[in-house]
């Protein structure tokens, strides 16, 4: 599973908060959302992310193994 525990706290450390990114930045709600529900983003999205919060990946997303991730 990927979680997005990361991002929180990049966030946190930041001078944006959720409405700077989605006001002056123009992410979107809908990928606030996913960010909150740990559902998937394109690497494009985390490269935005990235880019907005001067931060490498894993300050974003971390992988955390589960018996839930579906079958190869």
């Amino acid at each position: 599973m990927i979680s997005y525990e990361p991002f929180w706290n990049t966030l946190k450390q930041s001078d944006e908060t959720t409405y700077t990114l989605i006001n002056r930045h123009h992410i979107s709600s809908a990928i606030i959302d996913k960010l909150r529900k740990n559902k998937p983003l394109n690497t494009t999205t985390i490269n935005d992310l990235c880019r907005i919060l001067h931060c490498q990946i894993q300050d974003i997303a971390q992988y955390i193994p589960s018996d839930s991730d579906q079958t190869l």
